[in-house]
């Protein structure tokens, strides 16, 4: 299977509060949100979003202040995660048709589950994909300690460096890539790439350290935690990221359900990812 040529996504800006997200839609069918990762941008999404498109409306976005969303007033960070979290339900409840199915992964994930706890009535079905929620596990403050120790890390010597040390203790050490197949032309990559590079200190400084730390009621999700789906992929299982859900799962008494890949399996099997959601979706209305 090879990345859909299709027609290009319909795309706008919406206007928020503080805010104008870019957005980029796909397909038709029932709605689906792809939250993005950490690196804010809605283009790593785009190979699996257009595996999507023939059987579902699937919107792609860029989160406030990274790439092509302008943020017009800061947010605190111990407020990101809320403000992420209502952004995505704007964008379903003024772009889909009711509530939709969403997908986050990683810090991506961190937002959905604040989406399904804060706004369910949004939310359809919701698939965290390893989110990397450090607040659930026994060794919180451990982890705590470890971004903190990271962020001086980025202070002293830079966000590249720091980046990798990040990449090795989350498990991704080898090639997080999508196949070649599903690459999208040299330009358009090399704009995406510089987006995602103009977006580094901006993760750093207002994500890296706030998003493990969200302070997730788990009391108020475990009241819509039918609409709640786990997701981890099958070559990550010992890696941090997939941790959290293995905490998360135990207190709700969900399965994680298996995904393709590792801990971005989204951009590097996307079409099997892209089969996989849909049967979990198909299964889970």
């Amino acid at each position: 299977m090879t990345r859909a040529p299709g027609r290009e996504p319909a795309a706008g800006l919406l206007a928020v509060p503080g805010a104008d997200l870019y957005y980029e839609i796909r397909g038709a069918g029932p709605a689906l949100l792809l939250i993005p990762t950490g690196n804010g941008d809605a283009g790593p999404y785009a190979p699996l979003a257009d595996a999507l498109a023939d059987r579902h409306t699937v919107i792609t976005y860029d989160r406030r202040g990274y790439s092509r969303s302008p943020m017009h007033a800061p947010v605190d960070g111990a407020r990101r995660v809320a403000v992420d979290a209502r952004d995505a339900s704007l964008l379903i409840e003024r772009l889909a048709a009711g509530p939709a199915a969403a997908l986050g992964g990683s810090s991506g994930a961190v937002v959905a589950l604040a989406l399904l706890e804060r706004h369910p009535d949004t939310v359809r079905t919701l698939v965290a994909h390893e989110p990397p929620l450090a607040s659930v596990l026994p060794d919180a403050a451990e982890w705590r300690r470890f971004y903190a120790d990271l962020y001086d890390t980025y202070r002293r010597i830079g966000a590249r460096p720091a980046r990798a040390e990040f990449r090795a203790r989350m498990g991704m050490t080898g090639d997080t890539r999508p196949p070649e197949e599903a690459q999208p032309p040299p330009a358009e990559l090399e704009r995406m790439l510089g987006r995602i590079r103009g977006n580094l200190d901006r993760w750093f400084e207002e994500e890296l350290r706030p998003y493990p730390s969200y302070p997730l009621d788990t009391a108020a999700l475990g009241r819509v935690a039918g609409r709640l789906v786990l997701a981890g992929g099958r070559d990550s299982r010992d890696h941090h990221p997939y941790e959290p859900n293995t905490v998360l799962a135990k207190r709700f008494g969900l399965d994680i359900a298996d995904f393709p890949g590792g801990h971005v399996g989204y951009v590097t099997h996307p079409f099997e990812f892209a089969e996989r959601l849909a049967e979990v979706l198909a299964g889970a209305r």
